[in-house]
């Protein structure tokens, strides 16, 4: 499995997974509305995409980081706002490995760190995150105001 980080070539085939994984989370199919998304944050240079490509040059999987800042340690944060792995291609290490690429991004940024956000009932993330160093956080309330 190759590791590298998303451009406007894999838009097509990244729109895809942005789909599925957006269905996941029972959003309604919208191919078109997630290349444009996925278009405009790679254009605008906002986020960070890593991809997981197969030897046979198919995406089976993408980690989707935003930059933050944290005034009390006066340095960049992550958020992992996104983590998907075509359900074919699960169970083989690849959420490991866009996690490790997530990791290397962190430490390559001078970050302080990052962090991430996932359902309770998400069961696979939610057994995954701590086998790869996250901790769960249970000193902080976490508060949403939405529109």
């Amino acid at each position: 499995m190759k590791y590298r980080k998303a451009t406007p070539k894999d838009l097509n085939r990244l729109s895809e997974l942005f789909n599925a994984y957006r269905m996941f989370y029972r959003k309604p199919t919208d191919i078109e509305s997630a290349k444009t998304f996925l278009k405009e944050r790679i254009s605008n240079k906002d986020s960070e995409i890593f991809v997981a490509e197969t030897a046979e040059s198919k995406l089976v999987g993408f980690v989707q980081l935003y930059p933050l800042f944290s005034s009390t340690r006066m340095k960049k944060f992550w958020l992992l706002n996104d983590l998907f792995v075509h359900p074919e291609s699960r169970s083989r290490g690849v959420s490991i490995g866009l996690i490790e690429k997530a990791k290397a991004l962190v430490l390559e940024s001078n970050a302080c760190g990052m962090f991430l956000e996932t359902e309770k009932s998400n069961l696979i993330g939610n057994n995954l995150y701590p086998k790869t160093g996250f901790e769960l956080n249970r000193g902080s309330n976490f508060y949403e105001w939405s529109v």
